[in-house]
């Protein structure tokens, strides 16, 4: 048997590591990366989120220091969750000038001025009931909690917030808080919409970490169904018109056609969310020795990147930035 002269072999261009990096289409930096920080106003010292393990709860006086780290490995931005200690039906203290997101900005901002610093902008962590708004009964009352939003959102904007980040799937509120922080003169204040985010079963850690788990039912009255795809599509293009600057897709493991979609249907810069959920399981296989975790949160960041995500909010993200210094050196 004769082998057919073969004019095309894709393999050429990955005979060795130099040409594979010269034609790699897809690349993956520290600039890619947002940091999340859960600030809880209770404690005194770091306290690790049993379900997350490299992740903890850290006290206000460790925000400066958490911040310098995280920009001396070269990430430029984080993403600030508060536990408050007191909460109420309303979530009040979202929009109290000396709050715990609050008093995180100003010390975050004071350690690492070039830091941006992004709040996420919502209510579970705040009420006493988890849910992400003002309740009527057992519903979320969409009109109220905008009203709401919009002063939590001013709030952060006076503490020198960079980027507000609103996470609570209301319809309608990147036109209210775009609205609000106009009339109060924060007209260049950016906005990072959870444009897409889906009712999913990854958020699990998640509410250990940031003390939000609903005292009863779930968000899938508000937040999306995970089978849904065109409404997707529907959600980013009513914030794009209501003035969002930037969108998320979150989870993202789970998505990555909804991130590819959003992102060629729109010509805003992409986020995505690498939720708790999606960041345990790979540690807990690592612990296991199931996998090799830098070759699997790499392979992992990258396909986000290659889905057509502009930054990834990540827990990852130290060990990311870290792989990628000693990869270089």
């Amino acid at each position: 048997m004769t082998l057919p002269d073969l004019i095309v072999r894709p393999r050429r261009l990955r005979r060795n590591a130099t040409i594979r990096q010269m034609v790699r289409e897809t690349t993956l930096s520290t600039d890619d990366f947002i940091y999340p920080i859960f600030v809880d106003e209770t404690i005194e010292e770091a306290r690790e989120v049993a379900s997350m393990p490299g992740v903890s709860r850290i006290p206000l006086s460790m925000v400066g220091e958490v911040t310098q780290q995280v920009a001396a490995l070269g990430i430029p931005g984080i993403i600030l969750f508060g536990i408050p200690a007191e909460k109420d039906a309303i979530g009040s203290g979202g929009w109290d000038d000396n709050g715990i997101v609050q008093q995180a900005i100003r010390a975050a901002k004071a350690a690492s001025p070039e830091t941006c610093v992004i709040a996420d902008t919502c209510f579970c962590e705040y009420t006493d009931h988890g849910h992400c708004g003002v309740l009527h009964g057992e519903d979320v009352d969409n009109d109220e909690t905008l009203l709401n939003l919009q002063k939590e959102a001013v709030s952060y904007a006076r503490a020198g917030v960079d980027i507000v980040a609103p996470s609570g799937m209301m319809d309608g509120m990147i036109a209210a808080i775009r609205e609000g922080l106009d009339d109060a003169g924060f007209k260049d204040l950016p906005i990072m919409s959870y444009a897409v985010k889906f009712a999913s079963g990854y958020f699990g850690p998640f509410r250990d970490a940031a003390d939000s788990t609903p005292s009863f039912g779930d968000r899938a009255s508000y937040q999306m169904d995970p089978a849904n795809r065109r409404e997707a599509l529907k959600e980013a293009w009513l914030d794009v018109e209501e003035g969002a600057d930037m969108l998320m897709v979150k989870p993202g493991l789970a998505y990555m056609d909804i991130i590819r979609e959003v992102k060629d249907a729109t010509n805003l810069p992409m986020a995505v969310y690498n939720v708790s959920g999606e960041y345990a399981m790979v540690k807990a296989a690592a612990e296991k020795g199931w996998i090799d975790e830098k070759r699997v949160v790499l392979e992992t960041m990258l396909s986000f990147k290659r889905a057509g995500a502009d930054l990834i909010l990540s827990y990852h993200a130290l060990d990311v930035a870290r792989w990628l210094r000693e990869d270089k050196a």
